[in-house]
C-alpha cells in the first residue's frame, strides 16, 4: 500500500475529532467521582478497545508480542507510564494557570517536543527536515501550528480579561504563574512520550508485518503495550483517590454516597464506555494516519495536535463556552481554527512532496 498524505490527513483529523470529543459522555455521569469514571472509562480506553481491536485487526497478536524484543516492548511500555504522568499532572497545569494559558503552554511543549525529538534522537533531522525542500514545507507547518496554538491561548486570555475579578478568583482560585509553568513544562514533555512510545514500538509493527497483518493496521498492537504502561500510571492514581476520598464503594454501589444521592449505574459504566472507546478511537486513527505519511511520519505528531484543538474548539462553540465574549475574543477563536486547519495543509503537502523526492534522492545516488 503506497503512502497518501492527503489520506493520512484525514484521519488524523478523524482521531482529533475522536480526542475532541470523548470527554462530552463523561458529561452524562452522575454522583460518582472524577477518579471513579475516569477509571472506569480508562479501562475501556487503555485495556478493553486496544485488545479488542488490535485481535480483530490484526494477526496473531500473542504471537508477535512474544517474538517481540524485550527492549521494544520495555521502552514502549515505560513511555506509556512517562505519558500518563504527564496527563495526571494536566489538571494541577489548569488549576495553576487556568484553562486558556494552561492548554497553550501544554500542548506547545507537547507538540514541539513530540514532533521533532523523534527524528533528532534517530539521527533523520538533518538529512530528512534541513536538507529536503518537503522537509522545510513540514517545518513550516510545525511553526503554524504552535502560532495557532499560541492564537487558541490568548484568545482565552482575552475572555479572562473580559471576565470581572470576582469571576477571575472562581475559575483560577490557586493562580501561581512560576509553578504552572514548571508544572506545564513537566506535563508537556511527558505528555510527548507518547510518541516517543510509538517510535520505541517500530520493531513491533515490523513483526506485525512479517505475520501478515495489512499495512494500515500495524501500529495496533504497539498501542496495546503502550496504553497499557499508561494504564498502571492512571490505575494507581486514581485507587489511591478511591482510598484518600473514599470513593470506591461508587464502582459497586449505586448509594455510596447515601439515599439522596443514588448513582444511575447502568447509565454511568455505559457513558464511560462510550467516552473510553472514544477516546481510544483518537489513537487507532492516528496510527493509521501514521502509515500514509511516508518518510515524514514524525509529523504525524503535529496533525495531532492540530486536529485535537481544531475539534475542541468546535465543541467549545457548540456548547456555548464562548457565548457572552467580545469581538477581539471571537475573532481570535476564528484565527485559531484558520491557523491550525493551515497547519495541517502545510504538514500534508510536505508529505505530499516528500513522496516525489525519494526517486529523485535514489536516482542521485545511483
Amino acid at each position: 500500500m503506497n503512502p497518501n498524505p492527503l489520506l493520512g490527513v484525514c484521519f488524523h483529523w478523524l482521531g482529533g475529532l475522536a480526542s475532541g470529543s470523548f470527554y462530552v459522555p463523561y458529561r452524562g455521569v452522575k454522583v460518582w467521582a472524577w477518579e471513579t469514571y475516569w477509571l472506569a472509562g480508562g479501562f475501556f480506553s487503555w485495556i478493553i478497545a486496544p485488545w479488542i481491536l488490535a485481535s480483530f485487526m490484526t494477526k496473531d497478536l500473542l504471537q508477535v508480542l512474544r517474538e517481540a524484543p524485550p527492549s521494544s516492548l520495555f521502552w514502549t511500555c515505560a513511555f506509556g507510564v512517562l505519558w500518563g504522568l504527564g496527563g495526571l499532572t494536566f489538571g494541577l497545569t489548569m488549576r495553576y494557570l487556568g484553562m486558556s494559558l494552561g492548554m497553550v503552554v501544554v500542548l506547545g511543549y507537547t507538540a514541539a517536543f513530540g514532533t521533532l525529538l523523534p527524528p533528532i534522537f534517530r539521527g533523520e533531522f538533518a538529512s530528512l527536515v534541513l536538507r529536503t525542500h518537503s522537509g522545510h514545507i513540514i517545518l513550516l507547518g510545525v511553526g503554524v501550528c504552535l502560532a495557532g496554538i499560541a492564537v487558541a491561548g490568548s484568545a482565552g486570555i482575552s475572555k479572562e480579561r473580559e471576565m470581572s475579578e470576582e469571576k477571575k478568583r472562581a475559575v483560577i482560585k490557586e493562580f501561581a504563574l512560576k509553578r504552572g509553568v514548571l508544572v506545564a513544562t513537566f506535563s508537556g514533555i511527558m505528555s510527548a512520550c507518547f510518541a516517543y512510545g510509538l517510535a520505541a514500538g517500530d520493531p513491533i509493527k515490523k513483526l506485525t508485518l512479517q505475520h501478515g497483518t495489512s499495512t494500515l493496521w500495524q501500529g495496533l498492537p504497539v498501542l496495546v503495550v503502550l496504553l497499557a504502561g499508561g494504564f498502571a500510571t492512571n490505575f494507581i492514581w486514581c485507587v489511591y483517590l478511591n482510598f484518600r476520598n473514599r470513593t470506591g464503594r461508587e464502582y459497586f454501589h449505586a448509594d455510596a454516597k447515601g439515599p439522596e444521592a443514588r448513582a444511575p449505574m447502568l447509565a454511568n459504566y455505559l457513558f464511560c464506555a462510550l467516552a473510553g472507546t472514544t477516546w481510544y478511537f483518537q489513537f487507532f486513527f492516528y496510527t493509521m494516519g501514521e502509515t500514509q505519511m511516508g518518510r515524514y511520519k514524525f509529523s504525524s505528531w503535529t496533525l495531532h495536535m492540530a486536529s485535537i484543538m481544531i475539534f475542541s474548539t468546535l465543541w467549545g462553540i457548540a456548547l456555548k463556552e464562548w457565548s457572552g465574549s467580545g469581538l477581539r475574543t471571537k475573532s481570535l477563536v476564528a484565527l485559531t481554527l484558520l491557523t491550525l486547519i493551515g497547519s495541517t495543509v502545510i504538514v500534508g503537502y510536505g508529505n505530499y512532496l516528500g513522496l516525489s523526492e525519494v526517486p529523485a534522492q535514489v536516482q542521485a545516488l545511483r
